[in-house]
């Protein structure tokens, strides 16, 4: 390297954090796009805007929810992806984001590389639910259906290889149970049709469920957490219902672009903690049966790592096939 090229490196080095303050120091200055990869009135929806509210509030910018549905929340995050990394287009993502990878025949991003983690804020159960007309009453009664007949019963899902519908093939794969798998674009579609009597039964996020649980309007069979929901207290596990070992978990967290100055990833990861703490937000969110799980944009990057690997291999073991 010549000495021209050695002071124009040392030059740009030098002024790149100062640009990435300024940015900081001016950012939001106009609305902030945040970006649902699901139909409204599901429990992205509920959590987007419980937090966006916040963070109009304390950075004096609209954080506008925009909702894309559509092919298990590929759509919305494919947009993201190809953003500008300048902390104006967001995404609440959820565990589908780290399952696509597994499923998808040729995805247009790379589900770590093209984003920059924010914070994992929540993490919630997914329940099994009945309309209460449905003559069965627990997750046991449903298993113990010769195949002939579960195979006639609907089971409405968030989405095609949503993680609903991946809680539903492992649970086909270690119990035999096959029912008629239908896919809707989210957990409030889903939930409206259960409610209605157009499906017999779904499985989705607590957020959706649990309202309409308490209101009697469906019936719980059974939940995917290890120990039993105090919200929930007369819905059993999936292990005491006669699937042992049988625990899965989901994660809702903010991903901006990759690209995306630090010092913004940082404005962005603090408010959102802030927002956290707020008794108003914890109230409303453990009123929709939702775990505070915050994770900082490293330890939220190793936990979307480590995912995508575990449902490759889980995919890849267990034989799942996608239309």
């Amino acid at each position: 390297m010549n000495r021209h090229m050695l002071a124009a490196t040392i030059a740009v080095a030098l002024v790149a954090p100062a640009v990435t303050a300024i940015a900081a120091e001016k950012y939001p200055s106009r609305p902030v796009r945040l970006i649902v990869p699901y139909a409204p009135g599901g429990g992205s929806d509920t959590i987007a805007r419980v937090i966006g509210q916040k963070l109009g509030e304390r950075l004096g910018q609209a954080f506008v929810i925009d909702t894309r549905p559509g092919a298990a929340s590929l759509i919305g995050t494919e947009i993201v992806a190809k953003a500008a990394g300048d902390g104006y287009t967001l995404i609440l993502a959820d565990v589908p984001h780290a399952i696509n990878p597994a499923i998808a025949a040729k995805p247009s991003y790379d589900a770590v590389k093209d984003f920059a983690p924010i914070m994992r804020v929540v993490t919630s159960t997914q329940v099994l639910a009945a309309h209460p007309s449905f003559k069965l009453n627990s997750l046991k009664e449903l298993l113990a259906l010769p195949r002939a007949q579960a195979e006639k019963i609907a089971l409405a899902s968030t989405g095609q290889g949503g993680s609903p519908h991946m809680t539903y093939e492992l649970l086909r794969a270690k119990t035999g149970l096959t029912l008629n798998h239908v896919p809707y674009k989210g957990g409030g579609p889903a939930i409206s049709d259960l409610v209605a009597n157009q499906v017999p039964l779904a499985l989705t996020g607590s957020p959706v469920i649990v309202p309409h649980l308490k209101a009697g309007r469906i019936k719980g069979l059974a939940m995917t957490a290890a120990t039993r929901n105090p919200l929930l207290p007369g819905v059993p596990t999936f292990i005491e219902s006669g699937v042992p070992d049988f625990v899965v978990a989901h994660w809702y967290g903010f991903l901006a672009p990759a690209g995306t100055p630090p010092a913004i990833v940082k404005l962005l990861h603090q408010e959102i903690a802030r927002a956290l703490e707020q008794p108003d937000v914890r109230e409303r969110l453990a009123s929709l049966a939702l775990e505070m799980a915050p994770l900082g944009p490293d330890e939220f990057r190793r936990l979307i790592e480590s995912d995508v690997k575990r449902w490759k291999e889980v995919v890849a073991k267990s034989g799942i096939t996608f239309n």
